[in-house]
């Protein structure tokens, strides 16, 4: 019995109510004024479901009444917009035409169920029921007090039932079209996407720069020396201002103003992490050759997210290290090497292993963006060193 009442204490229940007696009402008032002609309000249902803005109507009205629950959602099971296609405007039509059945039956429910529960209430405390509803020629019972639950028992049942069928006729007839939906579907994972990227951009670059300036304050505060401690502020310093502006791209990004997202970093300024990497005291032995000004800007931009994370987990994991970049532009594609020694004994986990890197989200980050270009990325120790080694296609795989 708990199950069967609890809708009574659902808001959406009363809601539905709502919107299935609003039709009703209008219904009324038409036979108000010509009892003769009852078939009106279903022919001019009909034709009004042609309008096209009439969809948009009910739309939000269903919206607002049915399924509250996912008001200002954007993958809505009820659509609230425009008729676009003739298809549209039939499913429209027929909407109003299954709206107006169902209103009729919850109408007729709702005056006559609870009429006759007023009724057997008369009678049990002595008042002759009216002669026009379904407890007429009863007579006075107080037993009667007993059977007035039953109609609106018979009354809730109904509601609900209503309720839940007009609700899946609003998702079948008013719901996206599957056209609509994919793409729903579509703009939903280009979002998805393209937020992922700004947390690995940020990832990258502000957990690039934290890293340098990190060794940089370390190994200031060990050196006591003046020269070498204002060489470390100044790395600091530009790394902090390059990571600055980064964050403030991104911002501009999530908060979607139409402005451009800004300039993107390019391998054309790789010599800014070397020099960064070198300034933390790593012993950075560089090659770099083939035309990267050439590099298409989507696979530059990547590469250089590469090498930045690489060379932060260098810094991160194994110190002040000899570190070796190869960045080779041949045969169509980008070839991107960083090697270091690796650190540590048997019996603590090295530096730059799987152990110690690979429960964060910087090498997961390099394999995936290597992958959206439809390259390859592997991360691993290889001949007694930690390396690095992403090749990217210049031209993205279709």
């Amino acid at each position: 019995m708990s199950s069967f009442l609890r809708p009574l204490t659902t808001p959406v229940t009363y809601t539905r109510w709502l919107h299935l007696l609003l039709p009703g009402a209008a219904v009324s008032v038409w036979l108000f004024i010509s009892t003769d002609t009852p078939w009106v309000p279903v022919v001019l249902a009909a034709l009004v479901g042609l309008i096209p803005g009439m969809r948009l109507a009910e739309g939000i009205q269903a919206q607002l009444l049915l399924t509250p629950g996912e008001r200002g959602d954007p993958a809505a099971s009820i659509s609230a917009a425009p008729s676009t296609s003739w298809s549209e405007r039939w499913r429209t039509s027929l909407w109003l035409e299954v709206r107006l059945l169902c209103a009729a039956l919850a109408g007729m429910a709702t005056v006559w169920l609870l009429a006759t529960a007023v009724d057997l209430i008369r009678s049990a405390v002595g008042s002759e029921p009216s002669a026009e509803w379904f407890a007429a020629g009863l007579g006075t019972h107080w037993w009667a007090a007993l059977l007035a639950p039953v109609p609106l028992l018979m009354l809730i049942a109904i509601i609900v039932s209503c309720g839940e069928l007009i609700t899946a006729a609003a998702r079948w007839l008013l719901g996206p079209t599957r056209k609509q939906r994919m793409t729903a579907l579509e703009e939903r994972t280009e979002q998805l996407l393209e937020r992922n990227r700004i947390a690995r951009e940020l990832h990258d670059s502000i957990g690039h720069a934290l890293t340098i300036a990190v060794v940089q304050a370390g190994a200031a505060r060990a050196a006591h020396d003046p020269e070498f401690t204002e060489r470390a502020l100044l790395a600091i310093e530009e790394t902090g201002r390059d990571a600055l502006d980064d964050l403030e791209r991104v911002l501009r990004v999530l908060r979607e103003s139409g402005e451009p997202s800004g300039r993107q970093p390019s391998l054309s300024e790789a010599a800014r992490l070397l020099d960064s990497a070198r300034g933390s005291g790593a012993e950075v032995d560089a090659d770099l050759s083939g035309p990267l000004e050439q590099v298409p800007a989507s696979v530059s931009r990547e590469g250089y997210r590469i090498l930045q994370e690489a060379l932060t987990n260098v810094l991160r994991h194994s110190g002040s290290v000899a570190v070796r970049v190869r960045i080779a532009v041949a045969d169509g594609r980008l070839e991107l090497v960083v090697t270091n020694p690796l650190m540590g004994s048997a019996h603590t986990p090295l530096a730059g292993s799987t152990d110690a890197m690979g429960a964060g989200s910087g090498l997961r980050g390099i394999r995936e963006r290597a992958a959206l270009l439809g390259g390859t990325a592997r991360t691993g120790p290889h001949k007694g060193e930690w390396r690095v080694h992403a090749s990217l296609p210049l031209y993205r795989i279709p």
